[in-house]
């Protein structure tokens, strides 16, 4: 199977992972901190995501990226949680820009997503990783990672593992 790279930051990484990790063709995520260059050196949360571009699109990815984050607002924590892509080749760099165009021009507030390339990525350490599926009962999730998974389960139900989600997918059903 062949799959791609791509890099996603936005909101924490726990809450980030457990989006991508829920999603059918993602093959593997990997939370962690992301530096992209020149005035966006510094580490900020993300995730890379491996993923069968057979089964899942990078359109899909992207609409997902963008739907579960506050990805037309710029807030104080922005420095620690910066809404980006972050691409490995200017191919795919130039895929990004141009569903980010596409997307623009639908919407009513533009999207702040910057498009980065990416630099380098310090992986989390490991008791902090899988934090979602190893702990869904926690505070945290319920509050933050639950409302953002509820989404996916709304817009996009076909591209969601619903095995994976299946204590969400009861609770809306009541």
């Amino acid at each position: 199977m062949e799959t791609e790279i791509i890099g996603f930051g936005g909101g924490c990484h726990w809450c980030t992972e457990a989006v991508f990790q829920s999603l059918k063709g993602v093959v593997s995520v990997a939370q962690g901190y992301i530096a992209s260059n020149h005035e966006n050196s510094s580490f900020s949360e993300g995730v890379y995501i491996d993923y069968n571009p057979k089964t899942v699109n990078l359109q899909l990815l992207i609409n997902v990226h963008l739907l579960t984050h506050k990805s037309t607002k710029n807030h104080s924590m922005r420095y620690k949680y910066r809404s980006a892509i972050y691409t490995f080749s200017q191919i795919q760099r130039t895929k990004v820009e141009t569903i980010l165009v596409e997307l623009n021009k639908n919407k009513g507030d533009d999207y702040i997503t910057e498009v980065l390339d990416i630099e380098t990525f310090k992986a989390s350490n490991e008791e902090i990783t899988n934090y979602y599926y190893s702990n869904p009962e926690k505070p945290f999730c319920k509050t933050f990672i639950n409302p953002k998974l509820t989404l996916l389960l709304k817009y996009y139900s076909d591209a969601v593992d619903l095995d994976k989600l299946s204590h969400l997918k009861l609770a809306l059903a009541l």
